[in-house]
């Protein structure tokens, strides 16, 4: 059965050759990380690395994924997945395919699957096998999610999986800002060989947070668990001291130094441009 223009199929299902990106996007793309270029740069493959610092370089085509089955229907399915959502949870997804710039770093982007207010979460849509684990599928696009948190500046994810065609799961993620850190430490090292020219080196990703949970527990009577908070609570202040005053100290060391040191620190820069500070002696 062939459905009409005025058919309600119409808007959810777009034929074949509408899937993809148009020319002015991808060369947009080209100029910027985005959260698909975040699970490869924490793939740990030093193939698919180098691959994207090509591209992003101009120096290779991006791949044609239109004869790709698994991209091609992951894409096709995306707007059956978001009703699915919608249907099952009760709660709208918004702003879908929207694009929004990183106001802290201008290189990183992202294009939302969706966007669930009553959450306030970004939400991605996914189309895997059926053989692929939750864990699997979560450390699989856990930078991605943590990318799109980081650059829209929300708290929580949605990750909304059809695994094969009879199984789908929804997984809540929280914001984890030591994840965070390190993955904009990965992107900013790789963004920094994309505008110096030097091939860059996969680094190996760090363990993926955990799901949001669905049970509450009270540990009052836990003293392993009062004694980590006391530190936690103390401590608090003092991490966020330290991450500001890090950032500061980058900002000093001009683009052209490869060492500043002083007042019992030093501050040393990788052959990709990246900066590290560590107390001397260390």
């Amino acid at each position: 059965m062939t459905a009409s223009a005025s058919s309600p199929i119409g808007p959810y299902w777009p034929a074949l050759s509408a899937i993809g990106l148009s020319e002015e996007a991808r060369e947009a793309r080209r100029h910027s990380i985005g959260g698909s270029d975040a699970n490869i740069i924490l793939s740990g493959s030093d193939e698919k690395v180098l691959r994207l610092w090509q591209e992003k370089r101009g120096e290779a085509e991006p791949e044609d994924l239109t004869g790709n089955l698994a991209v091609m229907l992951g894409s096709w399915s995306e707007a059956f997945n978001r009703q699915w959502y919608e249907r099952d949870s009760g709660l709208a997804v918004s702003r879908v395919g929207i694009s929004i710039t990183s106001e802290q770093q201008p290189w990183r982007t992202c294009t939302l699957d969706g966007y669930v207010d009553a959450l306030a979460a970004v939400w991605e849509a996914k189309h895997t096998n059926a053989f692929t684990s939750a864990e699997d599928a979560l450390a699989r696009w856990m930078p991605q999610l943590q990318h799109n948190m980081a650059v829209i500046g929300c708290e929580r994810a949605v990750l909304s999986v059809i695994f094969g065609n009879a199984k789908w799961e929804v997984f809540e993620i929280a914001a984890d800002w030591l994840y965070q850190d390190e993955l904009l430490e990965a992107e900013q090292r790789f963004w920094d060989c994309v505008l110096t020219g030097e091939p860059p080196v996969a680094l190996p990703p760090p363990p993926p947070p955990r799901p949001v949970g669905h049970r509450e527990v009270s540990l009052e009577g836990s003293n392993a668990w009062a004694a980590a908070a006391a530190d936690w609570i103390a401590n608090r202040a003092a991490a966020a001291t330290h991450k500001a005053a890090t950032a500061a100290l980058k900002e000093l060391v001009e683009a052209d130094v490869t060492r500043a040191f002083g007042h019992g620190i030093e501050a040393k820069r990788s052959k990709a441009g990246a900066l590290s500070i560590r107390e001397l002696g260390q």
